[in-house]
């Protein structure tokens, strides 16, 4: 089966970072013998100046969505999607401080053929060192969730942070409960279906959010290890760096209250709230 394929990303001041990935989203195409057509959005979520994001879009022959809004990551990739063609069956979501190899892009596409019922498809993701990042992870529960909260910074073996990361398992495909929203490939039947991202989500968690509502409609989220990215870092939140911990608590409330969100779990949600403001504190206190 051949498919027509989208890719998206959301800059935010990403600058010239953005033209790597580009570079090699242009060379990954073009080795992806089953993509019979392939059109690239770039969104920009206010940018100090996005005349530079426009002209590196535009000499990869990308289109340029100029938001002149910063209201999340997933805000941003939506609008991206909308703004691709109607035909588009696939569609790669990423950061654009991600670098494609070659081959990444057929492992993608040719798993999503012969995985029908899977709905995003998540490479291996490796960081500047070249080490794997666990980007394939359990869904959180109160208990993993907890324990990795609270123990993950200082003993990062413990059996929470393991059993939710999930990283020694990172040599295999497999299905995952979320995959990380730096990198995957998603089919837009299924990403339509369930409305895309949740805007509530600023930035972290809407991935966890989208994997958990992809799974309750009936997909799965499969990790191909075989398709191989980079990721080279947070360029336009390392600069912020206290202000993203503390957007990260907050959406991490956000998730684990709407998890429990049962009435007689109020007690628990208020403790939810109160342990994780409490951990913000602690965390960008210096």
């Amino acid at each position: 089966m051949n498919h027509v394929l989208g890719v998206v990303t959301v800059t935010h001041n990403s600058g010239e970072t953005l033209r790597s990935f580009l570079q090699s989203v242009d060379e990954a195409v073009g080795v992806a013998t089953t993509v019979d057509r392939a059109t690239v959005v770039v969104a920009d979520n206010d940018s100090r100046d996005p005349t530079i994001e426009a002209g590196i879009a535009r000499a990869h022959a990308a289109v340029f969505v100029d938001r002149r809004a910063n209201d999340g990551y997933g805000a941003g990739i939506d609008a991206a999607v909308d703004a691709l063609p109607d035909d588009v069956d696939l569609v790669l979501v990423s950061n654009p401080d991600v670098v494609l190899s070659p081959s990444s892009l057929d492992h993608l596409v040719t798993a999503a053929d012969r995985l029908p019922g899977a709905a995003s498809i998540g490479p291996r993701i490796l960081d500047g060192t070249g080490e794997t990042y666990p980007s394939a992870r359990a869904l959180p529960s109160l208990r993993t969730g907890v324990g990795h909260a609270l123990l993950g910074r200082v003993w990062p073996a413990n059996p929470w942070s393991v059993a939710y990361k999930a990283e020694r398992d990172s040599d295999r495909e497999r299905a995952a409960g979320w995959l990380s929203g730096a990198c995957f490939l998603v089919r837009r039947e299924a990403y339509d279906a369930v409305g895309g991202f949740d805007h509530s989500y600023f930035m972290y968690f809407e991935d966890v959010d989208l994997g958990a509502r992809l799974g309750e409609a009936g997909w799965t989220n499969v990790y191909v290890p075989e398709a191989v990215v980079t990721h080279t870092g947070a360029h336009s939140t390392a600069q912020n760096s206290a202000v993203m911990e503390r957007v990260h608590h907050r959406s991490a409330a956000l998730y684990l209250s709407r998890r429990y969100d049962s009435w007689w779990l109020a007690p628990l949600r208020l403790a939810l709230r109160v342990g994780l403001r409490a951990r913000s504190w602690w965390v960008t206190r210096g």
